[in-house]
């Protein structure tokens, strides 16, 4: 029997990560601290970019429907829709979804994820591969599915118009963070 988003909320709140797709539960374990610093450093970098109608955040709970509930990395928002945003987000309120790829969400990330956040609409969706130096993979909406992703390497600045312009080099998102 698949499971529900109500059967989602009903789980502990144990550490570990609780998805549905389709019904079917993926379960990951808390991210590692590396994933946790490229994390950090995307949400300053777009929150150093963002107009002030645009906001981001670390992750959500993106609800579409009774079967599929997905956990971005980092999502960007309407600034006026955040007081509004109880548990669940609709995936209608997301403008960007982030992920970085791990060792347990590769093939999920990778795939899974690109087909799901294009058929909810998500405008754009970027991928971040650490283990590739790391590599920005963005992903724009063209139709109902995502074109043709556009790489930035590490050592050349990325800079993606989507759903703001920013520019950065991959490589800072794994440098360690210096004070001014």
């Amino acid at each position: 029997m698949p499971f529900t988003v109500d059967d989602l909320l009903a789980l502990p709140d144990d550490g570990y990560r609780y998805e549905l797709f389709d019904g079917s539960l993926l379960v990951s374990p808390a991210p590692a601290v590396l994933h946790q610093r490229v994390v950090g450093q995307l949400l300053y970098v777009l929150g150093s970019a963002a107009p002030p109608e645009m906001e981001p955040l670390p992750p959500v709970n993106v609800r579409v429907g009774d079967r599929d509930c997905y956990i971005p990395d980092v999502v960007v928002v309407p600034s006026a829709a955040v007081r509004s945003m109880a548990l669940m987000v609709e995936p209608g309120q997301i403008l960007l979804a982030v992920e970085v790829v791990s060792s347990c969400s590769r093939s999920r990330d990778r795939h899974l994820k690109t087909a799901a956040y294009a058929a909810a609409g998500i405008p754009a969706y970027w991928r971040v591969e650490v283990d590739e130096g790391p590599v920005l993979h963005v992903h724009e909406l063209d139709g109902d599915s995502y074109g043709t992703p556009t790489t930035h390497r590490a050592g050349t600045p990325a800079a993606p118009a989507a759903p703001f312009p920013v520019s950065f080099d991959p490589a800072y998102l794994l440098e360690q963070r210096s004070n001014p």
